[in-house]
């Protein structure tokens, strides 16, 4: 019989500023007391972690929310005999103050977390859909949109002397120029931030306002406009190959293609393709 083993993957997310991930099974690892110069924020997903954290010891079970504050000390070992799975993140305090500039309106001290350990089935299914999007999509909009929405609603939720969002205002030029920009970018990983410097607001104002305005998040807004290209192409006396098509539209592949075109259309391009030659 194989003897469970402890299993780690690490990951750095450099398009948000560098963010560590981390997706973790230990069976019977134990952390010694230490600190990170960034948070911790990290989901159970199987078993019980205990640690230590502001002077007391607790247990996160499954399904639980781990909050450690930069530069707090703690440490880690399993409360459950098979150990515990947890999937983390370690955002800097200057990650997060940026991210807190939507509810205070200017630059303010990093949040704080007073609880080490959170009971929010709600907060921690968008943390498990931000670590699922950040695995698997390379997609920079939708990378940066859903981070700094989830982080604002953990802030909100669970941070020291949190506040309402700032209230956005009515700045048409500002979202026809976005559009005007992922129109011609389409096929490019457009940033946030990229679009952010040249309307001279912070991304996730940028964000909320394009998404007030227009009706979708700027990430899905670029992903209609690849979809639009794509019917282009299909239908074009040229008859492109599929997996062309996805290149120059700029999907990853193929079946990144199928997967948006089906999901916009209802059918998939192939089959859009030979409806429209038949």
């Amino acid at each position: 019989m194989n003897k469970p083993t402890n299993q780690v993957r690490y990951s750095c997310a450099n398009d948000l500023g560098g963010l560590e991930l981390l997706d973790a099974k230990f069976h019977n690892h134990t952390f010694s007391r230490h600190v990170h110069e960034g948070y911790c924020i990290n989901v159970i997903e199987s078993g019980a972690q205990r640690f230590y954290r502001s002077g007391a010891n607790h247990i996160a079970p499954q399904n639980s929310i781990v909050l450690v504050n930069a530069d707090q000390v703690h440490d880690g070992h399993k409360a459950a005999e098979n150990g515990w799975s947890y999937r983390a993140m370690y955002p800097t305090p200057e990650l997060l103050s940026n991210v807190s500039l939507e509810l205070q309106g200017a630059k303010s001290d990093a949040p704080w977390f007073p609880q080490a350990v959170v009971d929010d089935g709600f907060m921690a299914n968008k943390l498990r859909e931000l670590f699922a999007l950040l695995s698997q999509s390379n997609n920079t909009l939708a990378r940066e949109t859903l981070y700094l929405s989830t982080m604002l609603q953990l802030i909100s939720r669970h941070a020291k002397q949190t506040k309402r969002l700032l209230p956005l205002t009515h700045e048409p030029n500002v979202v026809r120029r976005m559009r005007e920009y992922l129109d011609e970018h389409f096929a490019e990983n457009v940033s946030m931030q990229t679009l952010a410097d040249s309307a001279e607001l912070s991304p996730f104002y940028l964000a909320r306002l394009f998404n007030k305005t227009v009706g979708l998040p700027p990430h899905a807004y670029q992903v209609q406009r690849r979809v639009h290209k794509a019917k282009q192409l299909l239908r074009s006396e040229s008859r492109y190959k599929l997996s062309d098509v996805a290149v120059e539209c700029g999907f990853s592949d193929q079946s990144h293609l199928n997967r948006h075109f089906k999901r916009a259309l209802g059918v998939t391009p192939g089959a859009y393709q030979r409806g429209c030659y038949d």
